[in-house]
This record gives C-alpha cells, structure tokens and sequence, in this order.
C-alpha cells in the first residue's frame, strides 16, 4: 500500500540522509523505513536498495557500513565540511558589521546545511561575548544593493549619519544627500566601507556602508573610471587607520627592532625598510595622516617614533602636547 505521500519519496529521503546523518552517524534500513512512514511513505528493503543507488547516480555520497550484524547507511562528502562551517559560524559571529539579529539567523542557516548532530557543534561554537556588534540591520541589504549598483553601472543617492551625545541618529549635511559613483566594497577594522568617487570633489572617498541610509540607484552613469582604474585598493586601505582620512604622505618612522613585525603587520612587507643599527630600524610608509595614525604611534610605547618629513613631526609634537595638557 502507498503512502500519502509516496510521490515526494526521493525528497523525503534525501531529506532523511541530509538531516540525520554523517560521517559518524548512520541508520539503518529499519530506521529508514520508520522515518520515510513518519513523513507518509511507505517503503521496504528491497526498493530501497534501487533507491539509494538512484540517489548515487542524481551525485549524492551515499556510504554503508557494516557494524556486527547491522549496515548503516549515511551520507558522506557535503558542499561544506564541519571544519568549513565552523569558520563560517565564528566570522559570522565575530563580524560586528553584523547585527546579533542577522548574525543568529545566518548561523541557523548554517547550521543547516550539516546534520543536526554536527549542527549542535556548530551551536557550541557560538559564544555571545557581549561585544559591539552594528545596531543598523539595513546594512545586510544595503551590501546587496550596493553591488547591484555596481553591477548595474549607475551612481547612487544616500543619506549619512552619525551618533550624537543623544545616543540618536543625526543625519549629516542636515540631511543632504549625497551621489557618488560606487565603485568597490572593502572590509577593514571590523567594519564595510563603500569605495566611491565623489564627482563634485573629482576624488576617491569612502564611507562606512552602516551608517549609509536611503539609498537609492539612480539612472545616471557612473563617473569616474580612469581614476579608479589607476585607483590602488590595498595601498589605500593600509594607508588609512581605523579608515580615517587624511592627507596621504610618505612618512618615515624609526622604531626598535623587536617592533618590526607590528610595522609589517600594519603596511605590508612591500614597505622600504633598514636596519640602522643592532637595536633599531627605519622604514618610509604611506600614511594618511589623521590623529588616529598619530594614536598607533603613541600606542607603541615610544617603541616607534616618527622621523620626518618635518611637518609630520610637528603635528606628532602637537598631539602629543594636546594629549598631555588634558593632563594637567
């Protein structure tokens, strides 16, 4: 006699082996009848049998294992190995350009795509650590349609905020809005920046995508091509802190040789670099030059100080002079 519903029997099984088992979890014909019964099918041995090799031809890892006297049969190579998912699972936790909401909601889509045995490893590596995490939710559509944008070669129209001592969204400009022309996306300090060349300024500029509001593609053709082809990605995002503008200069700092990694990590190994003696190096960065860079500097300790070009040095001495007299 037939189930219910025995037209939809391949999905059911498929649906079985997804959900329910894995390399270290398999079950047995008899727990695969009882399951296919639950959802309305009817099905025995000897049917089953044609129906996994069914399943092996449409390209799925269908295994058996013999165990005593019982064969389990599970389902083995996936799109994403457990290994995989968990990386997944912790940047998806770790990005704060992403709100706790969305965060949870990825993760469980994750989690779908293993069996709820694996699934309830990647649930442990969940680990809610009270940090920071966006509070603006549009900025998962917002990347969406940005990239539609670029896609569609058009420019953009947006509105801007910023926090105030309100703790309220204060829309910039008094609520102006901005076109530009988008032309590339980047992630850096744990946050979306959109990449845009500003045809009023006739420059390259960014901004960060969370706190963008209102956008809109408009009908306009994007500008700006030659100077974005000439356009350096990678150089730009090591030359910004904390993706702070300012004017880009070649700066030359000398620090102490233990602190060369830190140098590195921040620009590259592409930077001119030159021992000075046993104890200390010199290297000449491009840096945009803002108070947060002057903040890097002070944050190692003297360890790294700045050398030249000469009104770099002297901006350095006023920060340092303003951050003491807060002091006083």
């Amino acid at each position: 006699m037939k189930g219910e519903n025995q037209k939809l029997k391949m999905l059911y099984l498929s649906k079985i082996f997804a959900e329910q088992t894995d390399d270290e979890h398999g079950l047995t014909m008899p727990e695969i009848i009882e399951r296919l019964a639950a959802c309305g099918v009817n099905a025995d041995r000897k049917t089953l049998y044609l129906d996994f090799e069914e399943l092996r031809r449409y390209g799925l890892d269908i295994l058996s294992e013999q165990v005593g006297h019982k064969t389990y049969y599970s389902l083995g190579a996936r799109d994403f190995e457990l290994p995989e998912l968990k990386l997944l699972v912790d940047s998806v936790q770790a990005a704060k350009f992403i709100t706790d909401k969305k965060s949870r909601e990825l993760i469980r889509k994750l989690e779908g795509m293993v069996s709820a045995h694996q699934a309830r490893q990647l649930h442990r590596q969940v680990l809610i650590s009270g940090r920071v995490k966006a509070m603006n939710e549009s900025i998962y559509y917002n990347i969406d349609k940005l990239h539609g944008a670029i896609n569609a070669d058009a420019q953009i129209r947006f509105q801007y905020y910023q926090w105030n001592v309100k703790k309220e969204m204060a829309l910039r400009r008094n609520g102006a809005w901005y076109q530009v022309s988008p032309w590339a996306l980047i992630w850096d300090d744990e946050n979306y920046y959109l990449v845009a060349y500003d045809g009023i300024d006739s420059k390259i500029k960014h901004y960060r995508v969370d706190k963008m509001l209102h956008i809109k593609i408009t009908e306009e053709k994007r500008l700006g091509r030659d100077t974005f082809r000439a356009f350096d990605m990678a150089k730009y995002a090591k030359s910004l802190f904390g993706m702070y503008g300012g004017e880009e200069t070649d700066v030359t700092l000398e620090g102490e040789n233990h602190l060369v990694g830190v140098v590195i990590d921040r620009f590259g190994k592409d930077i001119a670099l030159v021992p000075i003696d046993e104890e200390r190096f010199e290297a000449k960065v491009r840096v945009a030059v803002s108070p947060q860079f002057f903040g890097w500097v002070m944050g190692l300790g003297g360890g790294v100080r700045v050398t030249g070009p000469g009104p770099v040095v002297k901006r350095m001495r006023a920060e340092v002079q303003k951050l003491a007299d807060q002091y006083l």
